[in-house]
């Protein structure tokens, strides 16, 4: 096979093999990358049903798109040959480290938080695994997780309708399962009890083989030996294993616990969900780490809290922290209002002079973390910590909420909202009310008229815009196309909703600019801008929009105006402070970008958007320490986000760049790889991955994708020429060509 060419992939050298096949390097000789090939067995094609089985459990496979799954690019068959084109990785599989030592503490935790969080999301696409071992876990050379095999995967088709709270395995039908029941599939130590037996099997069965795993990385045997298959098969089945802290006495008693709850024979008595158990180990890194994190975190938050760090260590008297709601229904499709209503009733919180609000991207890191009141207090300087959850149901809601000293951990105030959902703004405004009583801050008339102004009347139409406005903060062209979709719907429903036409503004101006530079897209965007503006003139998210319109404009003066205005009235608008540093960048007005830095990263939270601007004027201005600071900083958002949206091709192409400047050139090359895969005609990727060869000094390779970029659509010279990126393409004919000197 070596040597061979199948298909457009050039067969290089063996990696390894296995029962269901070969695996070799190979180079896609049309994206030229490197990529692994797994042939399977010649035998498999020549029975139907069989591989009918395969390729549908591969398909199910090559849908997880997750930094801790590797990725699956194609199902190819050729000349008679099946195979999977799968990620080349770099590193070794934890059975080979684990030939070598047993892990410390704080790895072991680190390595099971990254297949818990894999599993998390293989199991809410409806697939588990039925095969989790240390030889199907990969490590690479930076400590990042791979998990490898999903040939003896099953769909999980109720979990997959149901989502996180799916169905337990006596609801579960056989008609579902891809592999026939009375077949014990996997690898037998590894093996849960119910797949021993060849019982039907769910989500759960992966939690009891990670159990396994993270025993033998601790202890360094497996829990369930035998000299026969049939001797392990009791084992599991009738005995309990040795306690994993009389063989690894140097770790956690909490891991201890950890480890005997993911072996429970019993599934029901099991963790139930991956959710579950990454919540517990992550509780148990943030206590191992407490000594140091704590110290870290505080000169992190004193960096980036502004003078509540600086000189005086006493909270203000009446400064709340807002922490996001829990989301008790479990369902990823529910966070999108989870976040709307707790950003609602930070805003109106807001609205109360007697009172400081911590602003969204402040408490956002705390968001899906389980924290004390009093660590929060310590962390922010706050004098009180506002929580609780939010659980919807059909027309019902339920939201507990609670205000908490954080001095002394004691309850100020606590109250349960039954309530129908269309009663979600008085509920608002009562928390705010009730809070401003149980701090004794009376209410002016304005105040109370403020608070008690609903956006709409309408709570479809709410619903509505809140979905869109969680999927425009992406700003991927599909979530953005998604966004409009939904604020669209909103204004129809109420044509007197002023935020969505605002939304509807945004969206197209940042697609104009990002995606498709069409007349068509400012025409929309103007339009939905100035009956906004008719509605509300004053609100930050009109003004935001409006300075959109103005940038794409090149009416640089003009969209700082409207950007400075929107943030003088809320500090962390959405997508100010990115507008406004874009404006000024292009305006060459680069130390006016400069000095805003601390306070547009502080008020953009996890929007990764803003460092472009504050990037390139740093780069312009030979700010090299300070730019190799905020690239690392950038670089913890982009892996933070991509986690959260990994199709997200422009986060990727910037994460490359980066990548390149902090000299990890092979994971740059992975992600411009990755990007073009997902976006090959997109203008604003080419033209990013065009700075990332420019970076790599790879000229030619930089002058075909800016040709690409201008090609498909990226028109802007203004911007091309003060890009410090690619200043080592000025004076090239190709790209003078493209983005000329401006008439002097």
């Amino acid at each position: 096979m070596i040597g061979k060419r199948v298909s457009h992939y050039d067969v290089l050298r063996s990696l390894g093999s296995g029962g269901m096949g070969v695996v070799y390097e190979a180079q896609d000789t049309r994206l030229d990358r490197r990529v692994a090939v797994k042939f399977l067995p010649p035998d498999l094609g020549r029975d139907a049903q069989t591989l009918e089985r395969f390729q549908r459990e591969a398909r199910a496979a090559s849908a997880l798109n997750h930094p801790n799954i590797c990725t699956v690019f194609a199902i190819e068959q050729h000349d008679g040959e099946h195979f999977i084109v799968m990620e080349l990785l770099d590193g070794e599989s934890l059975a080979a480290a684990l030939t070598r030592q047993r892990f410390e503490m704080l790895p072991l935790v680190d390595t099971a938080i990254q297949i818990a969080d894999a599993l998390e999301s293989a199991h809410a696409k409806g697939i588990v695994h039925r095969d989790i071992k240390p030889a199907n876990i990969f490590i690479n050379a930076r400590g990042q997780v791979k998990i490898l095999d999903f040939g003896l995967a099953k769909m999980d088709l109720s979990r997959a309708k149901a989502g996180s709270e799916g169905a337990s395995i006596d609801e579960t039908r056989a008609a579902n399962d891809l592999t026939s029941p009375g077949a014990a599939l996997g690898t037998v130590a590894y093996m849960s009890p119910e797949q021993a037996r060849g019982h039907l099997t769910d989500a759960r069965t992966d939690l009891f083989s990670l159990g396994t795993v993270l025993y033998q990385m601790a202890a360094g045997v497996l829990p369930f030996q035998g000299a026969t298959t049939a001797v392990v098969f009791d084992a599991i089945l009738n005995r309990d294993p040795v306690p994993v802290m009389q063989l690894a006495g140097h770790l956690s008693p909490d891991f201890g616990r950890l480890v005997d709850k993911a072996l429970e024979k019993d599934r029901n008595m099991r963790y139930q969900t991956a959710t579950e158990l990454k919540t517990d180990l992550i509780r148990l890194k943030r206590d191992l780490d407490s000594g140091r994190a704590r110290a870290a975190d505080g000169k992190s938050v004193a960096r980036e809290t502004g003078d509540r760090g600086s000189g005086s260590t006493k909270a203000a008297e009446r400064s709340i922290a807002v922490l996001y709601l829990e989301n008790l229904s479990g369902l990823k499709e529910d966070e999108y209002f989870r976040d709307g209503i707790t950003e609602d009733i930070i805003t109106e919180l807001s609205k109360i002079k007697g009172m400081q609000i911590f602003p969204r991207p402040t408490v956002l890191a705390y968001r899906d973390k389980s924290v004390t009141p009093q660590q929060v207090g310590r962390e922010l300087n706050a004098a009180y910590v506002l929580g609780g959850s939010l659980r919807r149901a059909g027309n019902r809601l339920r939201i507990n909420m609670q205000l908490m000293d954080a001095r002394t951990d004691f309850p100020l105030w606590s109250e349960r909202y039954d309530r129908e959902l269309a009663d979600i703004f008085e509920v608002q405004d009562e928390i705010a009310r009730k809070i401003a009583e149980a701090l004794r801050i009376t209410l002016t008339p304005q105040e109370q008229q403020a608070i008690a102004a609903k956006p709409t009347e309408n709570l479809q139409a709410y619903d509505l815009y809140l979905r869109g406005k969680s999927h425009a903060r992406r700003v991927t062209r599909q979530d953005l196309e998604f966004g409009l979709q939904m604020f669209e719907g909103a204004v129809a429903l109420d044509p007197e909703f002023a935020q969505p036409y605002a939304g509807i503004a945004n969206v197209c101006a940042q697609y104009h600019y990002h995606y498709q530079s069409d007349g068509q897209w400012m025409e929309r965007a103007v339009k939905a801008a100035e009956r906004a503006a008719q509605l509300k003139p004053d609100e930050p998210e009109v003004l935001v929009a409006q300075a959109w319109i103005a940038y794409a404009r090149n009416n640089y003066e003009e969209a700082i105006k409207c950007a400075r205005r929107a943030i003088e009235r809320k500090s962390d608008s959405d997508g100010a402070y990115y507008v406004l540093g874009r404006a000024l960048f292009a305006a060459g007005r680069y130390q006016e970008v400069v000095d805003m830095v601390d306070a547009a990263l502080l008020a953009s939270g996890d929007d990764y958007n803003v460092y472009v601007p504050i990037n390139n004027a740093l780069g312009a201005m030979g700010k090299d320490e300070m730019l190799r600071n905020v690239r690392q900083r950038r670089i913890q958002a982009l892996e933070t986000h991509l986690k959260l949206v990994p199709d997200d091709a422009r986060a990727r192409v910037h994460l490359a760049i980066d990548y390149v400047q902090a000299k990890r050139v092979e994971d740059a090359a992975h992600q411009v790889q990755f990007a073009v895969a997902l976006r090959p005609n997109d203008a604003n990727v080419q033209y990013n991955v065009a700075c990332v060869y420019c970076a790599m000094n790879k000229i030619d390779e930089a002058i075909v994708a800016i040709q690409r970029a201008w090609d498909n659509g990226f028109k802007d010279a203004d911007w091309a020429r003060r890009d410090p990126d690619l200043a080592v393409l000025h004076d090239r004919p190709e790209f003078e060509r493209l983005y000329p000197k401006p008439m002097s």
